[in-house]
């Protein structure tokens, strides 16, 4: 996971997504968002769990996941309209 992800998704303004987050491997990764105010930032366990995050847009919006250090896996996301 030494990559991460790291996006600035094309958001309409005012409207409201559902990011959806899956870790594979071991360890964790930890999800943040700039500005702040877009979405909690929250930890990812690295077990295939789903952690789903709510996003409204009101500026555009950075999307960053980083592994924390140890861990191994890969990570997936998906973007949708609510």
């Amino acid at each position: 996971m030494t990559d991460g992800i790291h996006t600035e998704p094309s958001l309409s303004e005012g409207r409201t997504y559902r990011l959806n987050l899956v870790c594979v491997g071991t360890g964790r990764a930890q999800l943040a968002f700039t500005p702040t105010s877009a979405g909690t930032e929250t930890e990812v366990p690295c077990d295939r769990s789903v952690v789903q995050q709510r996003i409204t847009a009101h500026e555009p919006i950075r999307i960053d996941v980083d592994g924390t250090k140890g861990s191994t896996g890969v990570i997936a996301w998906q973007i949708d309209a609510i």
